[in-house]
């Protein structure tokens, strides 16, 4: 072997993506020295998408006041390129990490804080967008965001609805009488992690709304709030949203700003891989190893690790993965994936796994039994 590229994606609430890729690559150059090591820190559009550009584009980086997923007092980081372009993680404002696990509901939680970092930027001058989606708190459309931007949601009585997942079912009216100006000469590029539709039983909230603390019974509500305000959509601007390809990101935030914005929908990871040039990285390499916290089969609706398996598979470069928790193997076999691998030794606890210098361990030991292996089979 003469080329490795290693494209990891952060294991969330463990380590981030280029710690991982720094120490898998301390620890390939230990085992062999003659191989060349290409290593990408990845994003989908969810964590760490701005750290992605940032490795690879001079930034400015910017912190502004905003409200968390509970309308919480806080702060948030984005950045800005040297053309003037803000790149926004909504998981800054909006993500899962940002709620206590016991108050953790997308019925209660709002993207009104993404809106405010989108405001902010049009202060400094922006009107050039990247908007991150991915690891969302939330199921509310991106109704909290579009109401920081100006835009109030009412009921069938004209009274004025909090911007939250439980209310999508109420809503009756959308006024856009106070959205900010600046937004008409504004564009954004949505960059999003998975392709389910807005609802459905593959939509937002029966993929989704679970893992971030939604009852059986609520899913079902949010579901049909959803598909509820879809339908509020299209009487209001003649848009439908309802199946469109990717508008189930982020609790529906993908879809629900699509009609009064300047914007359109694209992979996240097609557009950090782009950035950092990958294709070309990946055209002369004999091996990608790619890997993040959980590989199941959802990997396969847009996540990053399926845009690095897209990019290998055109150049017949084969890519093993490495994840913490592997679920659905045959699938991820059918997908493409030459193998797939958990990192974990033996059975620990959640927590254990999760400690950083312990993930980062077997990472590392994973990866050099992979190496040995092949170069076992090639002696």
């Amino acid at each position: 072997m003469q080329k490795l590229v290693l494209a990891f994606d952060s294991f969330k609430g463990s380590v981030n993506a280029s710690e991982i890729t720094e120490h898998v690559t301390q620890a390939v150059h230990q085992y062999r020295k003659d191989i060349q090591v290409v290593a990408f820190p990845i994003a989908d559009g969810g964590e760490g998408t701005i750290e992605s550009v940032a490795r690879c584009l001079p930034v400015r980086y910017v912190t502004c006041k905003i409200h968390g997923p509970l309308m919480e007092e806080s702060e948030a980081t984005y950045i800005i390129t040297e053309d003037g372009t803000a790149v926004i993680e909504m998981a800054a404002a909006s993500g899962l990490p940002l709620v206590a696990t016991s108050f953790r509901n997308p019925m209660n939680t709002t993207t009104f804080g993404t809106g405010e970092m989108i405001a902010d930027a049009l202060d400094k001058g922006c009107r050039n967008f990247v908007l991150g989606l991915g690891g969302s708190a939330t199921n509310d459309a991106g109704i909290g965001a579009l109401n920081a931007l100006g835009i109030s949601f009412k009921n069938d009585k004209k009274q004025e609805l909090k911007p939250i997942g439980r209310n999508l079912t109420q809503i009756a009216h959308i006024d856009i009488s106070c959205l900010r100006p600046e937004l008409q000469e504004s564009s954004f590029v949505i960059a999003c992690d998975v392709t389910n539709p807005f609802a459905g039983k593959n939509g937002a909230a029966y993929i989704y709304a679970p893992q971030k603390g939604a009852s059986p019974e609520e899913v079902d509500f949010l579901d049909k709030g959803l598909q509820h305000y879809s339908k509020i959509i299209l009487k209001e601007t003649g848009i439908d949203i309802s199946m469109l390809e990717g508008a189930g990101a982020a609790g529906g935030m993908g879809g629900g700003l699509l009609p009064f914005l300047n914007a359109r929908l694209e992979s996240g990871i097609a557009i950090i891989l782009d950035l950092l040039h990958f294709d070309e990285a990946v055209r002369s390499a004999d091996l990608v190893i790619t890997g993040e916290g959980k590989i199941d089969g959802q990997t396969g609706m847009g996540k990053a690790l399926y845009g690095v398996l897209k990019t290998a598979r055109k150049h017949h470069v084969p890519v093993i993965a490495l994840g913490g928790c592997i679920e659905e193997v045959s699938k991820l076999n059918d997908m493409g994936f030459t193998s797939v691998f958990s990192i974990q030794p033996a059975p620990v606890t959640l927590e254990k796994a999760m400690q950083k210098d312990y993930a980062l361990q077997n990472l590392k030991r994973t990866v050099v039994q992979i190496l040995r292996l092949l170069k076992r089979c090639s002696d």
